[in-house]
Parts: structure tokens; sequence; C-alpha cells
């Protein structure tokens, strides 16, 4: 065997892609980087303002500061405090001089409704692991495997038409083979060609898709609702007069009908308020951005497998509509690119072939590795 025939089959053995030395079923990301975002921003943030609200409640005391006469004892002043924080209700006039109540019985439970709401936000993430996440790891690890066999497949198809060329007699009579059966599309791998056209027809994942971000819409608006009407409503009362003339004590004359008190911790609220509804309507135009991903198609990923035989799905206009479980695996597909072992291989095929002077010697990866074996020295041109 002469040294040319040595070097073009190490070469086209080097191109081979290894197998894979794990499973690839525990390194798929099952997220896109925007939702893990949105996720760990949206639960994260509400439940660390709590904690810090709940820290700063054990290590403080009382909540609450209420001004009692000065005839009170100590232990009257502490009754004071806890009546009134259970209550919670300004004792006030109108205008006309009618008295008035006003609940401000939410500030109380404002720290479990950030719990409430952290829940809510990590309900969509819920939804989408159980409801498709399964069904799309399986897609995944099918066509990445299908990708880069149908890569295999090809440099193993040149190094066996490099042996029957060389065993052939006639040359010739090889090369019209070879133009024949392109023309029959002998060399078509058809199984994820078509999977992926099945895809297109099938709306399962993107319905779950775009059903968790309109839930996370609803949920960041909702809140952002909430927040405004406690600042509109309670967030600018920080002093409230209280009545404890109830029960047993209703009758007693010495104690004064309205009682002075101010939250300790209304100024936190508001910070926590305020953090948490500026963070969430900044978050809300990246949810409606993941949302308008399916309007168009990613079509980079496709046009680089182009390059595998008679793998056309944009060539031949099969791409319609992209609001459909295709172009939702092809989003999941480019978020696990590093998994996708034959994309960097046939990525310079494609940076080659827009440098070659003669592209039209060039249509599919089976035609870059014929040139490099050396077989392009009697091959006829298109």
């Amino acid at each position: 065997m002469s040294l040319s025939h040595t070097a073009a089959e190490y070469m086209l053995s080097d191109a081979l892609l290894p197998d894979p030395g794990g499973s690839r079923a525990k390194g798929l990301r099952l997220e896109l980087p925007s939702d893990r975002l949105l996720k760990f921003v949206t639960v994260g943030l509400p439940l660390f303002l709590v904690s810090l609200a709940f820290a700063r409640e054990f290590s403080a005391g009382s909540q609450i500061s209420c001004f009692s006469p000065t005839n009170f004892t100590g232990k009257q002043s502490a009754y004071v405090d806890t009546a009134c924080w259970d209550s919670l209700v300004h004792h006030g006039f109108d205008a006309e001089g009618h008295a008035v109540t006003k609940s401000l019985w939410v500030l109380k439970v404002f720290p479990y409704s950030l719990l409430v709401v952290a829940v809510l936000m990590y309900m969509p993430y819920l939804l989408w692991r159980y409801a498709a996440a399964p069904a799309l790891h399986s897609d995944l690890l099918f066509i990445i495997d299908e990708l880069d066999k149908s890569y295999n497949r090809s440099v193993r198809l040149v190094q066996h038409m490099r042996k029957v060329q060389q065993a052939s007699a006639e040359p010739e009579r090889f090369w019209e083979e070879y133009e024949r059966a392109r023309r029959e599309r002998y060399f078509e791998f058809p199984l994820l060609e078509r999977y992926l056209t099945c895809k297109q027809h099938a709306h399962s994942l993107v319905f779950i898709y775009i059903l968790r971000n309109l839930l996370l819409l609803l949920f960041l608006a909702a809140t952002c609702l909430y927040l405004v009407f406690l600042h509109l409503n309670i967030f600018f009362q920080d002093e409230f007069s209280c009545s404890i003339k109830t029960g047993l004590l209703q009758v007693e004359p010495h104690i004064p009908p309205l009682i002075p008190c101010k939250l300790v911790f209304f100024s936190i609220f508001q910070l926590i308020s305020l953090s948490v509804g500026s963070v969430y309507v900044l978050l809300i135009p990246v949810a409606i951005y993941n949302a308008l991903q399916l309007c168009q198609w990613d079509k980079g990923l496709l046009s680089v497998y182009e390059m595998l035989p008679a793998f056309d799905l944009l060539s031949r206009k099969m791409l319609t509509c992209p609001v459909n479980d295709l172009n939702v695996i092809l989003l999941f597909l480019r978020a696990n690119i590093s998994e996708l072992t034959s994309f960097g291989r046939l990525n310079a095929v494609s940076a080659l072939r827009e440098a070659t002077a003669n592209k039209q010697d060039i249509d599919t990866v089976v035609d870059f590795m014929t040139l490099l074996a050396g077989l392009e020295i009697t091959k006829p041109k298109h």
C-alpha cells in the first residue's frame, strides 16, 4: 500500500467521532439558561428577603412599640403591645368626624405572603419538570445520538468508497455509480430527518413551554399588583391608634380610648416590597422574550447539519410555522451544544466550504472527505 493511501486511511479514521465515554443522560440540560435565571431569581429572592425579615424579628423582639400611659406598669405596657399587635386595627376619624377603623393585618402576614409568592413562582418549573422534561430528555438523547451517528456514517461511507475505488478496474464506471447513487438518494439516512419532520406536527412540548411562561407572567404581574396595593393602602402608615377597651377592660375608666403605636419593622417591609417589586418588573420582559423565542426558527443549527447526506429540512422548505415541538427541541439542542460532538466538526467543514474556490465540489461532508482522501483526482466535476 502506498504512503498516500495509508495517510488517507489514517486521516479518515481520525475524522470518526469517538464513542462517548459516559452516559449523556446526566449531562443534558433540560432548562434554558434564561429559564434557569428566572427560576433562581423569582424563587430565591423572596425566600432570601423573608429569611432576613424573620431573622430580624427573632433578634429584635417585638415588632411594635406603643406609647402607654405613664401610670401603666411594665406588665401593663407589655400587654398593650401584645394586644395592639394581635388586633392591628387603626382607629381614626374621617373628615366629618365619624369614627372609622382600618385593618393593618396585611402587614402581619406580609412575610408569609412572600413565602406563598415563592411557592407560586416554583409551580411553572414543576409543571415543566414533570409534564415536559421526561419527553424532552428522550428526544434530545435520540437526536444527539443520531446526529453524531449520521456524521460517522458519512465518514465510514467515504472509507468504503476508497476501498471500492482502489479495487475497481474501471474508475470512470465507479464514479458513474457514485453519481447515480447521489441522484437516487442511496446515501440518505431518513430516520433522523423523518423524526424531526414528525416533531413539526407535534405541539405538546411547545404548549407546556408557553403555558409555563404564561403562568410565570401571570404570577409576576399578580405579585407586582399585590405590592402596589400594599403601598397605596398600607405601606404609608407606620403609626396607628390602637384601642384596647374591649372585653373586661371596656369599663375601666383609667384606660384611654386610643393608644398611639408605631410599627418598628415598617421600613424593613417597605424595602423588601420595593426590592421584590422592582426585580419582578425587570423580569417580565425576560419571560416575554422566552415565549417569543418560539416565533422564529433557529436555522443556524440545521444549516450546519445540511452537510450530512440528504439532510435538507431547510432547502426543501420543510420548516413552516415555528410554533411546534421541533423549534423547542432546537432551542434545547443549542443549550446542549457541548454534548453534540459532531457540531464542531461540521461547523468547521461548513466554514471551509465557504472559503473554497470551487464550492460546487463540496455539497456534503462526503464530498469534503473525498477531497481530503485524494479522490478528487479522478472525480468528475458536477
